[in-house]
């Protein structure tokens, strides 16, 4: 275990954070243009030179530059001086590129299955009569062996049950008005880009928590600069990767280090237009997960962005600059400078207002889970480029990935939509057959009818036709009366 990742340093010293306590969380604040994004790119580079593989939303697409060696630069030198960096050099970090839509990155999926009743229905904001429905489209097609893959697979089974209740008998009864709100808010996801998101090949976990083969954690950079556009579905993957993490990874307590670790940039757009059940279920989430070995750490710009439950969990803090301009302003700011463990030495609510590009007030978690006392750091440089890759290096980049050759083509497996379209078909061409079959009979039974009629039978059919007018009756009275003679 190394001594701890540098974030920068003070004529203190140098201020460190402790990868043993890198699990329980953090937070990196800050006004636009203050320094948040090169802070999260040194703590990306120190965990991945400790070999904790690292994901990480790039929201303004400018965190790519990590995959490429930074460039001397006399101010870099002059910071790397005040700061006591020894043997520092300029490098480029292992990176692989992801993508929901599959445009700047690999695509990344998961099917209907894995995203599962529960998570569905908070995703979609449903109560709890269409949550029901929503258990019983999963155990319908569980019983079926049907497999729930994409949106078509999840509408198609829906519509199957509310069509086919009553045949299905009383254990799949759902009301056809349930049904169609679920349908409704399903357009909504699909409109977001959901349709992108679910299907296969489905994302692997361990392909999040591979290491280089010089022993440096991988850098998994997902291009979020369109995903933070439909908060629901970035929602969605967020609380999707992070409850897989927890559900598949094993109990450690408070390992040497992170076995991963999250950083999800300007989360104030996450929480803000987040439907409230699945903000509950992303909070419980990360609180929980830091015992699997995670760490997550959230860029926004103040930390009254975050909900007080979240606030409470991320014990590892960097503060740049606030604006205090408005009382609203300095609302924030008093959140902010409340938030620290205090130091004697140092106004912290005055301090945030003063502090310069490149520097923040820094709190890490210490011996036995302490937070140490707020510090005025100046932030190392990174070792990386501090900008976008071009696009002939990202190209460069995706063209050696495996995970793009194992993810790059979706196809699309016989799953509930295939067998339910099939079954349907196959049930109104039986319908149909029996409804020939009997016009046909009641055909035959009629030509049948008619055959076996005789002369006089129909003789006297027609006199009785006949008789019903007056021309008839009299006609028939002349015949009877000859007869009668």
């Amino acid at each position: 275990m190394s001594d701890g990742i540098l974030i920068g340093g003070n004529d203190v010293g140098q201020v460190l954070l402790n990868p043993r306590y890198a699990n329980r969380h953090g937070l990196v604040a800050g006004a636009t243009g203050t320094g948040k994004t090169v802070t999260l790119q040194c703590l990306a580079e120190g965990f991945s030179d400790l070999g904790v593989p690292v994901f990480l939303a790039d929201v303004k697409g400018d965190i790519s530059g990590i995959s490429q060696a930074g460039s001397p630069h006399p101010k870099i030198d002059e910071r790397v001086a005040k700061i006591g960096i020894e043997n520092f050099t300029q490098r480029g970090y292992p990176v692989a590129f992801w993508d929901l839509f599959g445009k700047q990155g690999t695509p990344v999926r998961s099917t209907i299955s894995e995203m599962g009743p529960q998570l569905l229905s908070r995703l979609l904001e449903l109560n709890e009569t269409q949550e029901s429905v929503m258990t019983l489209v999963f155990e319908f097609a569980d019983d079926e062996g049907m497999l729930l893959v994409d949106l078509a697979d999840l509408r198609t089974t829906l519509e199957y049950l509310g069509d086919n209740s009553k045949e299905l008998g009383s254990g799949f009864g759902v009301s056809k008005a349930s049904v169609n709100a679920i349908l409704r808010r399903l357009l909504m996801l699909e409109r977001e880009g959901g349709d992108a998101f679910f299907g296969e090949p489905a994302l692997e976990l361990k392909d999040f928590m591979q290491t280089h083969r010089d022993g440096r954690g991988m850098i998994n950079i997902l291009a979020a600069d369109q995903l933070i556009m439909s908060p629901r579905l970035y929602s969605t993957f967020l609380l999707w990767l992070l409850s897989e993490l927890f559900e598949n990874l094993p109990e450690l307590g408070d390992p040497e280090q992170p076995v991963l670790v999250f950083f999800f940039d300007e989360a104030h757009l996450l929480f803000k237009d987040s439907p409230k059940s699945l903000l509950a279920k992303i909070e419980q989430v990360v609180r929980l997960i830091r015992s699997k070995g995670v760490g997550v750490y959230f860029i926004s710009q103040s930390p009254g962005d975050m909900p007080d439950s979240v606030l409470a969990q991320l014990g590892n803090r960097v503060q740049h600059a606030l604006r205090a301009y408005t009382p609203k302003e300095q609302k924030a700011v008093k959140v902010a400078a409340q938030s620290f463990r205090a130091n004697p030495e140092l106004d912290t609510f005055t301090a945030i207002t003063e502090l310069g590009v490149g520097e923040a007030l820094v709190s890490t978690l210490q011996e036995k889970g302490i937070p140490a006392p707020v510090q005025r750091v100046l932030i190392r440089p990174p070792h990386s480029r501090m900008g976008k890759a071009t696009k002939a290096e990202r190209a460069a980049i995706l063209s050696t990935d495996v995970n793009m050759k194992r993810y790059a083509q979706a196809y699309d497996p016989r799953s509930a939509h295939e067998v339910l379209v099939e079954r349907t078909a196959q049930r109104l061409k039986q319908q149909e057959e029996a409804e020939l079959e009997k016009r046909a009979n009641k055909a035959e039974t009629k030509s049948s009818g008619r055959s076996r009629e005789s002369a006089t039978d129909a003789f006297i059919k027609s006199l009785a036709r006949a008789a019903g007018s007056s021309v008839g009756r009299k006609l028939f009275r002349g015949i009877l009366g000859s007869l009668l003679k």
